[in-house]
């Protein structure tokens, strides 16, 4: 058994966890997140714990275990806290406005880029160069931030574009003559 699946999942108060031979489904106040089950892990509701268990007998079940005990952990989180991820634009002339399920940025290019929200997915300017995105599901909130960053990633020289807020820009020198 991997490491990481021996520790149980807590389920906090509030929270409806429904497993079936195909999928878990994880309901909160935040929301319903769906996992699809492969049938090399068990998955076994203990009181107020979920448990990831390998089955004999299969190839990667150990792997397996674990990678599913850390997704029903991110769901449980996600139906409660929820997940977060902000990012800053650095550039003179960069802006950024969320406009309901939009996000319009202004990049440096000839034109605005417009950028669609997923289902379950909030987008928030609390200043016109900070993004702050919001949801349920740790996937989808990472893949949105780094569908926003791909726009304008940070050049090496001067520093400019979209990064994550907690990211370290390692500036280059300039060429000498």
């Amino acid at each position: 058994m991997s490491r990481v699946a021996k520790n149980p999942v807590a389920i906090p108060q509030g929270v409806e966890v429904m497993i079936s031979d195909a999928e878990i489904a994880v309901k909160g106040p935040l929301g319903t997140l769906r996992q699809p089950l492969s049938g090399e892990v068990s998955v076994v509701r203990e009181g107020d714990a979920v448990v990831c268990k390998a089955r004999e007998g299969a190839e990667n079940a150990r792997a397996m275990s674990g990678t599913v005990r850390a997704l029903v952990n991110n769901m449980v989180t996600g139906v409660t806290k929820g997940f977060e991820r902000k990012l800053t634009l650095v550039g003179v002339g960069y802006r950024a406005q969320a406009q309901g399920d939009k996000l319009n940025l202004s990049l440096g290019f000839s034109h605005p880029v417009v950028h669609q929200m997923p289902e379950g997915v909030k987008v928030e300017t609390p200043t016109q160069t900070e993004i702050v995105i919001r949801g349920s599901d740790k996937q989808k909130v990472g893949q949105v931030a780094a569908e926003v960053r791909a726009y304008r990633a940070p050049e090496p020289y001067k520093g400019k574009g979209v990064r994550y807020s907690d990211e370290v820009v390692v500036l280059k020198e300039t060429k000498k003559k």
